[in-house]
């Protein structure tokens, strides 16, 4: 690997938040890249890597496995300290990090291995529907309750530097309902995402892995 990274990911999925958080660090780092989120779950290599089948799911240069998309974005902000992507351990805005790192992961993202595939709990298409109806509004309380709680630091949520709790944010509020749901539920959150839409050394990694196609605000 020659002591790069190596990153199983697809375009538009959770990967591209760890594609943005190592393209701002800048260390060297290889794409193993699925058609879409859907064809990672029937990939028998996927597999081997991830038992879960999912992604994003990092090799260290260690050679080491890392899965769970908090956990990923958290571990490379702290081993890259100079990149500025996290606050220190002893900084006073670090319980901040942690727990909204904690509650994109568990309160909103875990929502999407349902609301995806609706059959994998539900069966007909009646019972699919009240699922999809019910996680969007599971999602939009999520996005409202921190929306009431995180009054921005600066540009970003944490201050006037990003971190990759803005990239965690700004990809996860690109899903269903999509941006102009999560606009409506987390008014105050709005311009932040938008800094990070508009970061200029993320520009070409968004055009190639989540463009800004005509519509996808929703």
């Amino acid at each position: 690997m020659d002591g790069g990274y190596v990153l199983y990911g697809a375009p538009g999925s959770g990967s591209v938040a760890v594609e943005a958080a190592l393209t701002l660090i800048g260390a060297p780092w290889r794409l193993e890249d699925a058609k879409s989120w859907k064809d990672v779950t029937d990939s028998d290599e996927m597999a081997r890597v991830n038992p879960m089948r999912q992604v994003p799911a990092l090799i260290l240069p260690s050679g080491d496995l890392m899965t769970e998309s908090a956990a990923i974005l958290t571990w490379l902000a702290d081993s890259h300290p100079g990149a500025g992507l996290a606050p220190a351990i002893d900084s006073s805005l670090r319980p901040r990090f942690l727990r909204w790192m904690s509650f994109i992961s568990a309160q909103i993202y875990s929502l999407y291995w349902v609301r995806d595939v609706p059959s994998r709990l539900a069966s007909g298409a009646q019972s699919e529907a009240v699922i999809k109806d019910r996680t969007a509004q599971r999602i939009a309380d999520c996005y409202r309750t921190m929306d009431a709680q995180v009054a921005p630091a600066g540009r970003f949520l944490l201050g006037d530097e990003v971190s990759v709790l803005d990239l965690y944010l700004t990809v996860v509020s690109r899903w269903g309902p999509r941006r102009k749901g999560f606009y409506a539920a987390a008014p105050g959150l709005a311009e932040v995402v938008r800094a990070v839409d508009a970061e200029p050394r993320l520009a070409a990694l968004w055009a190639e892995r989540f463009p800004f196609s005509e519509g996808w605000e929703g």
